[in-house]
């Protein structure tokens, strides 16, 4: 799906028809409560490239492969349009990140970053091109709490399973993972769930409400 796609395909649709969408196609949860950014007015949309953070143990080869590498293991050789997935380890009130390691998404033209914990210096992320969706902003440095542990594996974020390649929308109401296999079927009836809650909304305003007096 290319950037022109990616815009189009959004127009006229909000998380909640997603989400309501989602309903009738899937039977699992696809919602995710409603994050904070360094700007809300930005949207994110793209395939999910994951990565995992686990307690910090320094006794575990992977304590030494650090952030870098496991960013451009996640992301592989098209980084461009994807959304970091950063999973919290357990520990979502802890700083995952900040201005200059998410300074790799910039560089590598992702679309953003959705982190189910806090991250650092809203002030420099608000000034990069990327949405940037997360639990809160941090002060303290989280590596003596949580480290960068695997890439491109299956992840959890506010009670939702992220796959690698999944697509995530996010806003300002919260945010819904897409499988990709149902991606279109998804977007086709997130559609019809806006058109019929217009169709609703011109009923309710036409009603009597004395039809609906006991």
């Amino acid at each position: 799906m290319g950037d022109v796609d990616r815009t189009a395909v959004l127009e006229g649709l909000s998380c909640a028809s997603l989400v309501d969408a989602m309903g009738r196609i899937h039977s699992h949860r696809a919602h995710i409560s409603s994050m904070v950014s360094p700007d809300p007015t930005r949207r994110l949309f793209g395939p999910a490239a994951t990565l995992a953070f686990l307690p910090t143990r320094d006794d575990l080869p992977e304590a030494d492969l650090g952030f870098a590498t496991l960013f451009y293991e996640a992301v592989g050789d098209q980084p461009a349009g994807q959304v970091l997935v950063l999973a919290s380890g357990g520990y979502p009130d802890v700083s995952h990140a900040g201005g200059t390691k998410l300074s790799r998404v910039e560089h590598q033209r992702l679309a953003g970053v959705l982190a189910d914990g806090r991250l650092r210096d809203f002030e420099e992320l608000r000034g990069y091109g990327f949405a940037t969706w997360c639990r809160g902003e941090a002060t303290h440095w989280g590596g003596d709490t949580v480290m960068p542990y695997a890439a491109g594996v299956a992840v959890e974020i506010g009670g939702v399973t992220v796959v690698p390649g999944d697509y995530i929308y996010a806003d300002s109401t919260g945010a819904v993972v897409l499988p990709a296999a149902s991606l279109e079927r998804v977007l086709a009836e997130a559609r019809k769930v806006e058109e019929e809650d217009a169709h609703e909304g011109v009923q309710i305003r036409s009603e009597d409400p004395a039809s609906f007096r006991r």
